[in-house]
């Protein structure tokens, strides 16, 4: 049967939708693709749907095969090259005083091309780079520019959570996140405080958001004045979960204000 299966290029690579058929494909197992220019592997993330829908896949790619055992001995083995080449794209970057700092490297499953992911302040002309990389190693060189959230991505790593980042474990895109999302949550507007090891705002708020959003609906801001049975106020803080604000009254007494939760 055809299915519709959301898979990751390579271990850098990008998320796409493939069709392939098969009933038995799941989660975690390596596949073997033909691109436009060679082939290359995948591993599944997930089984979307058992019956495709019009224009939901969204790659040229085809499925040969799942990964066999040789298969992959061989992507273990492009890793380590992979490494290899690392260390010497490194070497020709400070050769040619090239502002920009080499992130990853990987081969693609036929090793006919290697991709060097690099991050920049700014536009770098690496065209002389190029062109010493290939002939180096003979192959076709890409070299793609990503940006400080894709490093953390890349490397992973401890969020201030004190657990794995969501975007190396789980997270498929990069969202929006803007600082009303931690307005809402009623987090300090601090910069380290409600910022990922990447330095960018954590991407938790954005899924968060929504949720914060609804269950503050009815509950008086912080900082907003207050009628209270006793007496005027001025709210302090608000606990959502449990539809309470703190109010301190004129005269210095603290009261808790509770609210029903909405139907």
């Amino acid at each position: 049967m055809e299915k519709i299966i959301e898979i990751k290029i390579r271990e850098y690579g990008p998320v796409v939708h493939v069709k392939m058929e098969s009933d038995s494909i799941k989660p975690g197992e390596r596949l073997i693709l033909e691109q436009d220019r060679g082939l290359d592997y995948a591993c599944v993330i997930a089984i979307l749907d058992s019956s495709p829908q019009p224009g939901e896949v969204k790659s040229s790619r085809k499925v040969l095969r799942r990964a066999s055992d040789a298969d992959l001995r061989q992507i273990e083995n492009n890793k380590k090259r992979a490494k290899e080449a690392l260390n010497t794209c490194v070497s020709k970057i400070k050769e040619h005083k090239l502002s920009m700092k080499l992130v990853g490297a990987e081969f693609s499953f036929d090793a006919s091309k290697i991709i060097f992911y690099f991050t920049a302040e700014g536009r770098v002309d690496f065209r002389n780079l190029v062109k010493d990389l290939a002939k180096i190693f003979k192959v076709r060189i890409e070299l793609k520019q990503i940006g400080v959230r894709d490093e953390a991505k890349l490397f992973g790593g401890i969020g201030p959570c004190g657990r794995r980042l969501c975007c190396a474990a789980f997270l498929k895109n990069f969202e929006p996140v803007s600082i009303k999302m931690a307005k809402e949550e009623g987090l300090p507007l601090n910069p380290p405080k409600i910022s990922g090891i990447c330095g960018r705002l954590m991407c938790c708020l954005s899924y968060e958001y929504e949720v914060y959003k609804t269950l503050s609906r009815g509950l008086p801001r912080q900082g907003e004045k207050l009628h209270t049975p006793q007496g005027k106020g001025k709210v302090i803080s608000v606990d959502i979960f449990k539809r309470i604000a703190v109010v301190e009254l004129e005269d210095g007494k603290q009261i808790e204000v509770n609210y029903k939760h909405e139907k």
